[in-house]
């Protein structure tokens, strides 16, 4: 699906934006109109102001007040679906970033996944408003269209091999090269825990190894590919299971972000690794109290084997380290105490480097794409230190689960790294996202890049 602006055209409708703080500025031809249907600026409230022969003059959409707008975000998205097929302009009420999110929101309220079924015909056509990057904000929308796809594919249909197809897909349109390590051979290149995650599987293991652009700094992309998890011998309980094939929205995210840097040929050199796997049952499947050693050589007791996404992005972290990057990004659909501790919406990430903290959450809020920083608390350390061995993968009692996974992470890069905790899913409709998967993140990443690597 192709999320793009209409081209410009003289009998495009025009649309107002009212803020509900500001009703006079309602065109006054328009007035006695509103009054009469009692428009108020409502968030995303729509009302068609006809001509005298009935055909659509102008539309008002609501902005909503400062303190609802507060609260939500792409609000002017919901006027995609509300009104008539036709093609529409934003002619007044809307400026600078908001008018981008507006554009942006638009066109991500359009995206539907139609693999399996005819969705709902087409909807209403935006032209790009003037003074937005028109180009970058349909770059932002293909990556982003990139990702929910690959997210909201079934598992029979997204399994390692496919989740290959598509990164080499990616790498063709891009120019990029893809390197890809399959099955036993994990084992002779010295991915052991990627390969022993995903052994139990029909479907073998892979590392993808997708790189771009030959100067400027070196970024590198780790993304959780884990295409269903089960839970493994710790098998999950059905309810649990069911969203299982987001478990590689990780990769989903990466695979959306890294579409948006190449498509925007920005000046720094990309590398995107993905360890793809199925987290399976069988004879050989990894078992409780197993002890592992990893590509680092740092060994790993298995206190849960659902606790398999730090395993194999723990060998793909240690190869993106060995290449001295700039800085290390992983992304990860990793732990439910990340969503206890901040719900569907949030994306909670984790740096040591307070620039970039800094950095990432001045994007995300000029972006709307909401995050949030939490700590590497280093006396969390012990948690994750059986004694056994050096790492422990459950640290039992769960307190502290989503931070002292990412201290686990944190174990296998020496380089400037940030780690993503994300969930990867709309669990209801809300505005430009539909009820499925959802990247999260990605466009705060994209727009702090020029101070997270001083392009």
């Amino acid at each position: 699906m192709s999320l793009t602006f209409a081209a410009a055209t003289a009998d495009a409708i025009p649309i107002h934006v009212i803020d509900a703080e500001h009703l006079d500025t309602i065109p006054k031809e328009a007035t006695d109109w509103a009054k009469l249907h009692g428009f108020k600026g409502a968030p995303g409230t729509t009302l068609i102001i006809p001509d005298k022969t009935g055909a659509i003059a102008m539309v008002l959409v609501g902005n909503g007040s400062a303190t609802v707008r507060k609260r939500g975000r792409f609000h002017f998205a919901q006027a995609a679906r509300a009104l008539p097929l036709g093609t529409y302009q934003i002619a007044s009420g809307l400026t600078g970033q908001a008018l981008e999110e507006a554009a942006l929101g638009w066109l991500l309220a359009s995206y539907t996944f139609d693999r399996y079924r005819s969705e709902s015909p087409d909807i209403a056509h935006l032209v790009a408003p003037d003074g937005i990057d028109a180009k970058r904000i349909e770059i932002i929308a293909a990556g982003e269209t990139l990702t929910r796809d690959l997210i909201n594919t079934p598992a029979s249909d997204m399994g390692p091999a496919e989740l290959a197809d598509a990164t080499r897909q990616l790498a063709r349109e891009h120019g990029a090269e893809v390197n890809e390590i399959v099955g036993d051979d994990l084992i002779t290149s010295n991915f052991p825990m990627i390969h022993t995650v995903g052994r139990a599987s029909s479907r073998a293991p892979r590392l993808l190894d997708l790189r771009w652009g030959d100067s400027g700094p070196t970024l590198t992309l780790v993304g959780k590919g884990v295409c269903f998890d089960t839970g493994g011998l710790n098998i999950k309980p059905g309810a649990s299971m069911g969203l299982m094939k987001k478990d590689m929205g990780g990769a989903a995210t990466t695979l959306g972000l890294a579409h948006m840097i190449m498509a925007l040929d920005l000046q720094l050199r990309l590398r995107v690794l993905i360890p793809a796997v199925e987290n399976s049952i069988d004879g050989n499947a990894f078992r409780p109290q197993d002890i592992l050693t990893s590509r680092k050589g740092l060994t790993v007791e298995i206190n849960n084997t659902d606790a398999e996404g730090r395993l194999v992005l723990a060998d793909a972290l240690t190869l993106a380290d060995e290449d001295t990057p700039d800085l290390v990004i992983s992304m990860a659909t990793l732990t439910g105490a990340a969503r206890v501790a901040v719900g569907p919406d949030l994306a909670p990430f984790f740096t040591d480097d307070d620039a970039h903290a800094a950095a990432i959450s001045a994007s995300a809020a000029k972006v709307a794409d909401p995050v949030w920083r939490l700590p590497f608390h280093d006396p969390y350390e012990e948690m994750i230190e059986p004694g056994i061995a050096h790492l422990d993968n459950a640290p039992k009692g769960g307190m502290a689960g989503c931070i002292t996974a990412a201290l686990f992470l944190r174990r296998f890069v020496e380089a400037p790294y940030i780690h993503f905790d994300i969930y990867g899913w709309q669990p209801a409709p809300a505005p430009a996202r539909p009820k499925g998967g959802v990247g999260m993140g990605a466009r705060a990443i994209l727009d702090a890049l020029p101070e997270l690597l001083k392009l």
